[in-house]
């Protein structure tokens, strides 16, 4: 009888031993697992950062990050629609505009290049544009809503002076503007105002670079464009032009940059989200590029960030100067 009394004393806390022993193993797992050590587990979405007003320009080291920002939508609009003569190609943009000046993008069409391949005779200039103009009208655009506009780098162009006789013997006004004024206009289509204190604009075009901000009124600077190697450029010369550029940018102006233009569009499409109207950019050393263009133009990239400290890029799917110019109009 004592020994089964002995372990009738002794069975219960025997059982409670081999019981606590799992429990115990799966606390040690997760203190060493940093369970419980104050962090919070990690996520498939710990690695996305959102940029807001409050807190662009701060460092982030996350390789996608977004850029929340809705621009205000036109009420009772008109539709306008303009092509812009870059230097390696057609743009054209059909935009709805009302009074108060806001807008919004209707259709797009980026990059149109026959003009440029030497494969285009003035019949075929004469049939691509009244294959543009066609599409415009198709949208609603009324002709006297129609715009031509030719970049101050395709001005050096010889082919575009064949651009601008056709639209001319087809009655349209064709509208030449300078890197000075394509600065100004891009920053009038892209820079929100809620930025205008602490942000700048960049167009990296094929010609050249316009960098814009407001100092009092609208200040713009003009560099070496993607396309700098076919003038036998080469590229620590044009990093430093760049960088020599910015100088003129106050400080305080530095903590986000709006970007634009056909290089950085190739880079925002390896990283773009679905449809999203804006996208940040990623470190320019995060590119892998082989075209010499788009290797061109991520070294003015580079130099605009080394010069800047600036961390936030962002890409605006829908703006181009020539949108500007559109918001100038009457």
């Amino acid at each position: 009888m004592e020994e089964k009394s002995t372990w009738a004393r002794l069975r219960w806390p025997i059982k409670a031993i081999i019981l606590a022993i799992p429990i115990i193993g799966i606390g040690y797992w997760a203190f060493e697992s940093g369970k419980f050590d104050g962090a919070s587990p990690k996520s498939a979405t710990a690695d996305t950062t959102s940029v807001s007003p409050t807190m662009a320009g701060t460092k982030a080291t996350d390789e996608k990050r977004t850029f929340n920002y809705s621009p205000e939508k036109p009420v009772n609009g008109e539709y306008k629609g303009v092509v812009e003569v870059g230097a390696s190609g057609f743009n054209s943009f059909v935009v709805n505009i009302d009074k108060e000046k806001r807008w919004e993008i209707i259709s797009k069409d980026f990059g149109k290049s026959f003009v440029y391949e030497g494969m285009a005779t003035t019949a075929d200039i004469r049939t691509g544009l009244k294959n543009y103009i066609g599409a415009m009208f198709d949208k609603g655009v009324k002709s006297k809503n129609i715009h031509f506009v030719i970049s101050s780098g395709a001005q050096k162009e010889p082919k575009t002076a064949a651009i601008s006789t056709e639209l001319k013997k087809m009655g349209y006004v064709v509208n030449l503007v300078t890197a000075e004024q394509e600065g100004k206009l891009a920053l009038k289509c892209v820079l929100p105002a809620s930025y205008y204190d602490n942000s700048f604009v960049v167009d990296i075009g094929s010609g050249n670079t316009k960098i814009s901000w407001i100092d009092g009124d609208v200040k713009s600077v003009e560099a070496p464009g993607a396309k700098y190697y076919e003038k036998e450029l080469k590229d620590d010369a044009v990093y430093a032009q760049v960088k020599s550029a910015l100088e003129k940018l106050p400080a305080k102006k530095r903590e986000i940059c709006f970007i634009i233009g056909g290089v950085p569009y190739e880079l925002a499409k390896q990283s773009r989200n679905g449809e999203e109207r804006f996208t940040v950019l990623n470190n320019p050393e995060k590119y892998a590029v082989d075209k010499i263009k788009i290797k061109s133009g991520v070294n003015i990239y580079k130099a605009i960030k080394d010069a800047t400290k600036c961390d936030t890029f962002v890409f605006d799917w829908d703006a181009n100067f020539t949108i500007g110019f559109l918001l100038t109009v009457k």
